[in-house]
């Protein structure tokens, strides 16, 4: 009887095992059975590196319970608008055009802001911290991550437009949604033609503008080589530093989704980085042109005093941009701005 008792013993404990197994499994189950689309912008469609980046986090999204299903968009605006719409949960867009879902964030692309990569990198490692999460929130949206893509610089048909004064009267192929992008062209005395991330690099290269403005990812794949030719020149000064971000309806994921998100991104800043510099490291060293100190310092005090009436104005948000000011001073504190303060 002892020994029935224990066998039966053995087969409830048995049960009970696989009962709690099987309760797990079905849970795991629910957890990444809940879909999700992700719209990600990249110009190259679904065989560009930011759509591969983003296979990478759909397959690390399935450990925080999501199954995204991947959407390429070559026009960022129908990317944003479906979002917007709510045909996206998520979607990766360029910081300037995420700015009407968080300003914060947006204020990244700063005319100015961001000198240098280590600067880059010590926001985003910042940025992930719990602490900036409530930055990172702005009414029904979320950003979720942010990538680096390296400095903003200006692409010339001819190398010879070298100087804020040989800009005057140049067509400059300019963003059209973003106003800082417009301020700062009105700014140098040169002639806007509206554009978009779809279509600026065709009229670069077909000589619809003289001057266009964009990361060393686009020179090959948007084969912007084509518009400089023999004559054509890059200007090696930071505009600005691109990112892209992610963004979410907050109210479709969990509450602990956004740092466990962030903190991934974050993790793999040094993959994306590597991919920035090989792009840059293939641009023919004749094609850079590079500016006399004078004229490093002038425009940098000429993009500052754009950068602060952008923040007057409600464009910029005055967080971010004493988070990067101390971020540059902590980089290089005898600049002026260091000692001013005015940020």
């Amino acid at each position: 009887m002892r020994y029935l008792t224990q066998y039966f013993s053995f087969l409830l404990a048995l049960l009970l095992t696989t009962l709690c197994s099987s309760v797990a499994q079905a849970a795991l189950s629910d957890k990444v059975s809940e879909k999700r689309a992700l719209c990600v912008f990249d110009p190259l469609g679904s065989n560009g590196a930011l759509y591969g980046m983003a296979k990478d986090y759909a397959t690390e999204a399935l450990n925080w319970g999501y199954d995204f299903s991947l959407r390429a968009y070559p026009d960022e605006k129908i990317a944003s608008d479906d979002f917007k719409a709510g045909q996206c949960d998520a979607v990766v867009m360029t910081g300037a055009r995420a700015r009407p879902f968080n300003r914060f964030a947006s204020t990244i692309e700063a005319i100015g802001a961001i000198p240098s990569e280590t600067v880059m990198r010590s926001l985003v490692k910042m940025l992930a911290s719990p602490k900036a999460a409530k930055y990172m929130s702005e009414g029904r949206y979320e950003v979720v991550g942010l990538m680096p893509a390296g400095p903003i610089y200006l692409f010339l048909r001819d190398r010879r437009i070298n100087s804020v004064e040989a800009m005057s009267g140049k067509r400059v192929a300019t963003i059209d949604y973003d106003e800082p992008s417009k301020r700062l062209v009105r700014h140098v005395g040169a002639s806007m033609v509206p554009s978009n991330s779809a279509n600026f690099s065709g009229k670069f290269n077909n000589g619809s503008v003289d001057v266009a403005y964009a990361p060393a990812v686009a020179y090959k794949p948007l084969e912007l080589y084509k518009g400089m030719q023999q004559q054509g020149g890059i200007l090696r000064f930071n505009l600005a530093y691109l990112d892209f971000q992610i963004v979410v309806h907050k109210e479709r994921f969990a509450p602990e989704f956004g740092i466990q998100s962030r903190q991934f991104v974050a993790g793999i800043y040094d993959n994306v980085v590597e991919q920035v510099d090989q792009a840059t490291a293939e641009i023919p060293d004749q094609y850079w042109v590079d500016l006399a100190p004078a004229d490093i310092d002038k425009y940098n005090l000429m993009l500052r005093d754009v950068r602060l009436a952008l923040r007057e104005e409600g464009i910029y948000h005055p967080t971010m941009l004493k988070i990067l000011r101390k971020l540059r001073c902590r980089e290089n504190p005898a600049n002026a701005e260091c000692v001013e303060k005015l940020e």
